[in-house]
């Protein structure tokens, strides 16, 4: 049972991820984003999130120098962003990320989408990455099933982590046992639907039985799924609301009831159509 904020999961390379983490999508670079970052480690997160085109590295940097918490104790993600991709300036975008954030490396390195005709390269260049020992670990975001068979047949290396939308509406059973049986930790963003699960009346049922909010209920069923959740929020009661989600556990049937609920919908793009 996973029952602690400072749990880990431990990558195919033996790194440490923190099974909970957290989100700054959509948070606004400057006092927004470093208010919430130091709000989500006094809470006790240890993974913060962020990735080059959120435009808040520097943010979080700021935040995370700021906070007293030992470099070595955070669990710092962040992301190349699709043009850069189209560029072929992966190396130069990742010395760049490490210049806003203010840090000689990071601990995980995201492919942030599966641009056509250039993730294959890319992750050559995140290899490269990876060996400098800048990167600790490299993984991909919203990769689906034959993305990562790309990858993974003409690659070294293979992704620690894949980072996709996931939650009651979009289970991904397929892409989720693929990733677990080679050694891919899935990631969860959107864990609860932004925000939508607080009027699904099964979560509602359930966080009455567990004495739970549907948010808190969403979240350890993503937890109890073996997937690391990164929430979001910029208010310091719904960061630590997110974190309280370890003194209780669900039942295999209330699991199977949030499972039901699939309907392979999407709240942000579709990585198998996307042209941005």
């Amino acid at each position: 049972m996973i029952s602690s904020i400072s749990d880990c999961t431990v990558l195919n390379n033996g790194l440490a991820m923190p099974w909970l983490g957290f989100g700054v999508f959509q948070v606004d670079d400057g006092q927004d984003v470093e208010q919430a970052v130091r709000h989500a480690l006094e809470t006790g997160y240890r993974s913060i999130d962020t990735a080059s085109v959120y435009g808040n590295e520097r943010g979080v940097g700021n935040a995370i120098r700021e906070s007293g918490v030992p470099r070595e104790d955070i669990f710092l993600t962040t992301k190349v962003w699709n043009e850069d991709q189209r560029r072929k300036r992966t190396l130069a975008a990742f010395e760049e990320s490490l210049e806003r954030l203010g840090t000689d490396y990071v601990d995980l390195y995201l492919v942030h989408w599966p641009v056509k005709g250039c993730y294959q390269e890319t992750w050559q260049t995140m290899e490269e990455i990876y060996r400098s020992g800048r990167a600790r670990a490299i993984g991909v975001s919203n990769f689906m099933v034959h993305h990562l068979e790309d990858i993974l047949g003409a690659s070294q290396i293979v992704p620690a982590v894949n980072q996709v939308e996931f939650h009651p509406y979009l289970v991904q059973p397929e892409l989720l046992h693929f990733c677990q049986s080679h050694q891919i930790q899935l990631e969860a963003w959107a864990p609860v639907v932004k925000g939508e699960i607080v009027n699904e009346p099964v979560a509602q049922e359930l966080a009455q039985k567990y004495g739970k909010t549907p948010a808190q209920i969403t979240l350890r069923w993503d937890l109890q799924h073996e997937v690391v959740t990164i929430p979001k929020s910029t208010h310091a009661n719904r960061i630590a609301e997110n974190a309280n989600i370890f003194d209780f556990e669900l039942s295999e049937a209330d699991m199977k009831a949030l499972d039901a609920l699939d309907q392979g919908r999407r709240t942000g793009p579709d990585p198998y159509n996307f042209d941005f």
